[in-house]
């Protein structure tokens, strides 16, 4: 209950319909309640006049003193008719109904109308003064009178009881329709990735709400706007990096033609080394620079063979150095629908992984096969996996697993990560075993086909 109290406390449609049907509710019950006592005393009203209208009637009939007429009705007559007509001089005479009610008047009744308790209902009484100074009496039933009332009243109100579920569903009805536009926006935020920063569309969006969405449009630009700056600030550095980077092996290989001592030797191997690393470094962070930032050239439909190949001509280099034998399987029908850069990006990545963390003498295996609408690619190595805790680490950039000895930046995966996430695709990584010993870890791409 108190999740339920708290959904509805936090949501404004929740909270537009509670509070409205509250006061449709509070409103109706006070005007069912004026309306009833208002009908209820007209219906008596009503009723009353009744009885004067029968008085100018028997008026009129020249009745003798001590005249009774009694109309009583049986059961299942119409009760309405329960009246009694007595003209009462000097001496009170008992009337007798079949109900076995007793009713004595007074000879001294006042004239107008009044009420009267006999042996066991109540009475209403009009009392008229005829002309020969009896007095004419018109009596019903006080309780059959306020039966009457009762049913008119809540007849009355019978529209009201069937009309005001109906209002109120239709007022929540309203509100849910009127907030769509709201719905849609909130529904459009969950399903963009992180790097999708355009502005959102707020047609039909009700002018309340516009500036909301006016200062979200505005916080996703001025985000945009940084993110890019920091994004240029990366590529920038990089290229202004590398033509340093470039003289500096150049120079190094200059040194290497020249006599050198053992030590001198070793020395310029470890720079060679570093320089090596720091070039594949800027290389990788062109590469996720390139890939947060998405391309605007249309996708076209690349055939899985052609990708691999492409991307294997300048891995095989690496693996026949390791002696790790690499496997394609790929049909002739299964393509990459996208970019090709994204896509030799991406296998680039995942196979160069593969191949590093894989022992010499050991092999990887590559798989791409369409299913269900999708291209789904494998990447199979025989290295020492991923630990369950770290998978998700790994995507984060220049993480690199605790204990690995490879040399890489930790770049790899992020820039996979961003092609992936652009792509709205998935990516999953999966130790592979045979019974408690991990042999492998298995990275399975899925990445939606566009037809």
């Amino acid at each position: 209950m108190d999740g339920f109290q708290g959904k509805l406390t936090a949501s404004l449609q929740g909270r537009l319909s509670l509070w409205l049907s509250l006061t449709i509710l509070l409103v109706a019950l006070s005007g069912g309640v004026l309306s009833f006592k208002s009908v209820y005393g007209e219906a008596n009203e009503f009723q009353d006049d009744g009885l004067r209208q029968v008085a100018g009637l028997m008026e009129h009939q020249d009745l003798p003193p001590d005249t009774v007429i009694v109309q009583e009705t049986e059961k299942g007559t119409d009760s309405e008719s329960q009246v009694f007509v007595q003209v009462l001089d000097f001496t009170p005479v008992e009337i007798r109904t079949l109900h076995h009610e007793r009713i004595l008047l007074p000879v001294d009744l006042p004239e107008g109308l009044q009420t009267f308790q006999a042996t066991k209902f109540k009475w209403r009484l009009f009392v008229r003064r005829l002309p020969s100074g009896d007095r004419l009496v018109i009596g019903q039933r006080l309780d059959v009178r306020d039966d009457i009332a009762r049913e008119s009243a809540l007849g009355t109100l019978l529209p009201s009881i069937v009309l005001i579920p109906l209002l109120i569903l239709l007022i929540n009805f309203l509100i849910h329709r009127m907030l769509r536009p709201v719905n849609r926006l909130a529904a459009e935020l969950d399903r963009r990735a992180e790097t999708d920063l355009r502005k959102l569309d707020d047609s039909g969006v009700p002018r309340e709400i516009k500036p909301f969405t006016i200062s979200i449009n505005n916080l996703l630009a001025r985000v945009d706007k940084s993110v890019e700056v920091q994004r240029r600030f990366v590529a920038d550095a990089a290229h202004e990096l590398r033509s340093p980077l470039t003289a500096l092996s150049l120079q190094a290989e200059n040194l290497a033609s020249t006599p050198l001592s053992g030590e001198a030797a070793l020395r310029l191997a470890a720079l060679q080394s570093g320089l090596v690393r720091s070039r594949q470094l800027l290389e990788q962070l062109l590469s996720l620079a390139r890939s947060q930032a998405g391309t605007t050239l249309p996708p076209v439909e690349i055939r899985m063979q052609d990708l691999f190949r492409k991307t294997l001509e300048d891995l095989m280099p690496i693996a026949q150095a390791k002696n790790v034998e690499v496997e394609v399987d790929a049909g002739d029908g299964v393509c990459f629908n996208g970019h090709e850069i994204d896509g030799v990006t991406l296998l680039k990545n995942l196979i160069g992984n593969a191949i590093r963390y894989t022992p010499p003498g050991g092999a990887v295996m590559c798989c791409a096969e369409q299913v269900s609408g999708e291209l789904k690619i494998r990447i199979e190595d025989g290295g020492p996996g991923i630990a369950p805790a770290e998978r998700e680490r790994v995507f984060d950039p220049f993480y690199r697993v605790i204990g690995s000895s490879d040399t890489g930046s930790g770049l790899g995966l992020a820039i996979v990560r961003a092609i992936v996430d652009r792509m709205h695709g998935r990516i999953t990584l999966d130790n592979m075993q045979q019974g408690a010993q991990v042999t492998g870890l298995c990275v399975t791409l899925v990445l939606p086909l566009r037809g």
